[in-house]
């Protein structure tokens, strides 16, 4: 309790010659924003990745003091964890409160692993513009979730014109099996690809991010529609050969259907968070195929189809309303002269 950032480094210390380990193993230093409402569900999850990765794990919970006398007071309390109770790695939870709240990264900086990569994961409460976040400036990657968004639909497209190097997305991140799955079937097939169709919850952004991903690298029109889920349950692809169908309704496995091919049973079952977090470790480079996705545009899925609508054919509708013009028009050419022969007694009487 109000202690230093100093003071944590010794305790880190102390805690690896106390269980005998007085090297320091660790790849990377992994930083979690989050409350304490999801803290301990984020820590769990990083403690499962940090067996593949091993990592020092920076928890940041910000505390929101009760008394407004209380919110002048800036105190730092620090809980460390080492051993068993930390996966492979080391855990520091860190609990801020007062004004050091707005200054988490003076906290965060001391304890960061000499010459080692830095990840700064956002579970909830993301910012919009990630690499321009205080935490977020001192790490490679910046790792968001817009799934846990209010508005999951017009945060992609506010990151789109945000997006820097080393951003990414657990949203993308869901969708990895869904694309190698796909760009295994169209291996297997010489066909044109003529439309796509992306079915999903109404509000899950891996459906408009999988869909995104598909216009972009097939340039042809993508439609995305709406199911009762859970998550992707969906995707048919409408080739000149016929149609390619990968299909999940109940979350866990889905059937490839590819004409002219026996249908298979693909596994695709929804993946945990620690899943993700590790996935997203094992590479620390920017990823561009995702950029080139998110910057394709939610606005332009569902557009191209509206506007080859009308070159189907002549709407006959209005064909019918062409042909009986000249009828109305003769009747109003007439209508003046008859007006006229009507008005005439009435201005011959007004005389009178």
């Amino acid at each position: 309790t109000d202690t230093t950032a100093s003071k944590i480094n010794k305790a880190l210390v102390q805690g690896r010659r106390a269980i005998g380990t007085p090297a320091v193993g660790m790849v990377l230093t992994l930083v979690i924003v989050t409350d304490e409402e999801n803290a301990y569900d984020a820590l769990k999850a990083a403690n499962e990745a940090s067996r593949e990765h091993p990592s020092r794990t920076l928890v940041v919970v910000k505390r929101v003091s009760r008394t407004p006398r209380d919110r002048t007071k800036s105190r730092l309390d620090a809980e460390v964890r080492v051993g068993a109770d930390a996966g492979t790695g080391e855990t520091v939870v860190l609990r801020l409160y007062g004004d050091v709240a707005d200054h988490a990264q003076s906290v965060v900086l001391p304890l960061l692993l000499p010459d080692a990569p830095v990840v700064v994961w956002w579970p909830v409460d993301a910012p919009l513009d990630p690499a321009n976040d205080p935490l977020g400036a001192l790490a490679q990657r910046r790792v968001t979730d817009t799934y846990a968004a209010e508005e999951p639909v017009r945060d992609l497209t506010v990151r789109a014109g945000t997006y820097t190097p080393g951003d990414t997305d657990l949203s993308w991140t869901r969708i990895t099996p869904w694309r190698s799955m796909l760009a295994a079937a169209l291996d297997q097939v010489v066909c044109q690809v003529r439309g796509v169709e992306v079915e999903g919850e109404e509000f899950n952004p891996s459906c408009e991010l999988l869909a995104m991903w598909l216009a972009d690298r097939l340039d042809v029109p993508v439609r995305r529609s709406v199911s009762a889920g859970p998550g992707l349950t969906a995707v048919r692809m409408d080739t000149d050969c016929g149609p390619i169908v990968l299909d999940r309704a109940d979350g866990s496995l889905a059937t490839l259907s590819i004409e002219g091919q026996p249908d298979r049973a693909v596994a695709l079952k929804r993946r945990e968070t620690a899943e993700l977090i590790a996935e997203e470790l094992r590479r620390l480079d920017p990823d561009d195929t995702y950029a080139s996705a998110l910057r394709y545009g939610v606005e332009r899925l569902n557009a191209k189809p509206a506007r080859q609508e009308p070159e189907a054919g002549p709407d006959p509708v209005a064909s019918e309303e062409a042909v009986a013009v000249p009828e109305p028009v003769e009747e109003a050419a007439k209508a003046p002269a008859k007006k006229a022969t009507r008005k005439a007694p009435a201005k011959k009487a007004a005389a009178k």
